[in-house]
């Protein structure tokens, strides 16, 4: 009987094990500007790709000791829980592959090896399905050092989406709806309010992504979601920015250069925006772009730069620390984005290493409770240009995996009431 108790605990706790959601590994601090991208390159990487496309992933190892590092590629369902699919039924090729693409940095302060992989390759030729989808990186000892998400989808399905106002009127300021509908020509969307699933993306951030939604009524084979306070995001504000792209130059972002071990650039203070108008300036919705002035390879000429932020603020935190934000480290919230309220100067104040480049990013604030709070520094406005995606999976009857039939995309610049 003890026997037969001890069998039936190992039974459970592999199944619960096997039916917990994935996480993203967070990658440690000598790993640095990772970038994964399909064909169409987007600016700090863009984690949704059509199949058949091609996969490319890059990153930087500061210690520059020419580690060697090795991916896995695995299958999820909509939940983040592992699909039933074996690797052969996903990918075409093998995996646990080491990474024999990287070169060492040229001519910098900061040593660094750049690591890049492509799939297809002379060992993984591709994927064969749909789907969500996790890259993992390890080390040579078998240790998993990061891990990143994306998605595969398949033109299956039209997605027809649009951005409007919020019909609350205590939000109608500050929020954005994104209304939607499906529309499948290829087969029938069996039972839809079990079977289809859908993923709302603010400029491509799966931090603040919106799940669950079911479809609010049909009309023949369209499903239409046209809900307002169910898929309403903040409107947030422009990304600020900074371009380090010149070593030993001041901007209009950058207040003074200091040059140390590595170079300091110190950046003007910046400024509570949450009860000031909205005012337009383009930026690149949190992304960023690895450049250098004077190099013809930045991918390993382009240096490292200790970037040093400021921030005046008299609101009161009760318990929150205010971080910088964006997809320079994939919206992760850590040490080395936090600010420290400094008593000699009056300012909140952070530095953190970034290659150099232009970079957008914004201040938000974490809450004791561990939400997020993005507008409290920046503001919320209805106006602010954001990117919007809807991911579309659908589970036909008996099947064992969730694919991905469609990508609908929307921009609030086309905002309606």
């Amino acid at each position: 009987m003890k026997a037969f108790f001890l069998f039936s605990l190992l039974i459970l706790n592999t199944l619960f094990s096997y039916s917990q959601a994935e996480v993203e590994i967070l990658p440690p601090n000598y790993i640095r500007t990772i970038q994964l991208n399909g064909s169409a390159v987007a600016p700090g990487g863009d984690p949704i790709m059509l199949l058949g496309e091609s996969l490319s992933l890059s990153f930087d190892d500061i210690i520059g000791d020419e580690a060697d590092y090795y991916y896995i590629i695995e299958h999820y369902n909509y939940d983040w829980t592992p699909s039933q699919l074996s690797k052969s039924e996903y990918l075409l090729g093998f995996d646990d592959i080491r990474i024999f693409n990287y070169r060492n940095s040229l001519n910098t302060l900061q040593p660094y090896s750049h690591y890049e992989l492509q799939i297809p390759n002379s060992d993984t030729g591709g994927f064969k399905v749909s789907g969500n989808y996790m890259i993992k990186i390890f080390n040579a000892e078998r240790e998993l050092v990061f891990s990143r998400k994306f998605i595969i989808y398949e033109p299956l399905a039209k997605v027809g989406a649009t951005v409007r106002r919020s019909r609350d009127i205590n939000f109608i300021n500050e929020k954005q709806v994104l209304n939607f509908s499906i529309t499948s020509s290829e087969f029938l969307l069996k039972n839809p309010a079990e079977n289809v699933k859908v993923l709302l993306l603010q400029n491509h951030n799966f931090k603040t992504a919106i799940k669950g939604i079911k479809p609010q009524y049909t009309i023949g084979n369209e499903l239409i979601y046209k809900y307002d306070d169910p898929t309403a995001f903040w409107g947030g504000n422009e990304y600020i920015q900074f371009d380090s792209k010149d070593l030993r130059a001041t901007t209009g972002d950058i207040n003074f250069v200091e040059l140390e071990e590595l170079y300091h650039h110190f950046l003007f203070t910046d400024f509570t925006r949450a009860f000031e108008p909205y005012t337009y300036n383009p930026d690149i919705n949190g992304g960023f772009l690895v450049r250098s002035l004077y190099s013809t390879n930045p991918d390993i000429e382009a240096e490292y730069v200790w970037i040093h932020f400021q921030l005046e603020n008299s609101r009161p935190l009760n318990g929150g620390q205010l971080h910088i934000y964006g997809k320079f480290n994939n919206f992760v919230l850590d040490e080395t984005t936090r600010l420290n309220f400094n008593e000699e100067t009056g300012f909140f104040e952070g530095v953190r290493l970034f290659k150099q480049g232009f970079y957008n990013y914004k201040y938000v604030l974490l809450n004791a409770d561990g939400s997020l709070n993005e507008g409290f520094i920046s503001g919320d406005f209805d106006e602010t240009e954001n990117d919007y995606q809807v991911v579309v999976y659908y589970r036909t009857p008996g099947a064992r995996y969730d694919r991905v039939i469609g990508l609908g995309k929307a921009s609030s610049l086309n905002i309606s009431n």
